[in-house]
C-alpha cells in the first residue's frame, strides 16, 4: 500500500471524529486494521495541515497529550481549537480524556 493511499484512509477516519471529541493515533491505526502503525498515522497527520477538511487537532496521543501541537501554526492553535469545542486542556493534556475520547469503528476497507 502506498503512503498516499494510507494517508487518505487516515484522513477518512479523522473526518469522522465528532465535534468535541478526540481520538488517538493508535485508535486510528487499529480502526484501519494496522494496529502497529500509530507512528505512520502521526506522519499522515503531520502532512494534513494543508487540508482544511481534516480536523487534525482532534488527534492526540494515547494519554491525551497534544503531541502534534508543534505542527500547527501559532503557539497554542491546537489547544485553542480543542477549547473552542469545549475540551479543557491543562499543561498540553486533555482533562477528562476518557469523557472526550471517540473510538473509531474498525474498517475493513
Amino acid at each position: 500500500m502506498s503512503n498516499d493511499n494510507f494517508f487518505e484512509r487516515v484522513y477518512g477516519v479523522v473526518r469522522l471524529i465528532p465535534f468535541g471529541k478526540v481520538t488517538s493515533y493508535g485508535a486510528i491505526a487499529k480502526a484501519l486494521g494496522m494496529a502497529r502503525s500509530a507512528r505512520m498515522v502521526g506522519w499522515a497527520m503531520n502532512a494534513s495541515h494543508t487540508l482544511d477538511d481534516v480536523p487534525a487537532h482532534r488527534v492526540v496521543n494515547r494519554n491525551g497529550l497534544l503531541t502534534g501541537k508543534l505542527h500547527f501554526d501559532g503557539t497554542n492553535l491546537m489547544q485553542q481549537l480543542l477549547e473552542s469545542e469545549g475540551i479543557v486542556v491543562i499543561d498540553n493534556q486533555i482533562v477528562d480524556f476518557e469523557k472526550h475520547f471517540w473510538q473509531p469503528e474498525v474498517r475493513t476497507v
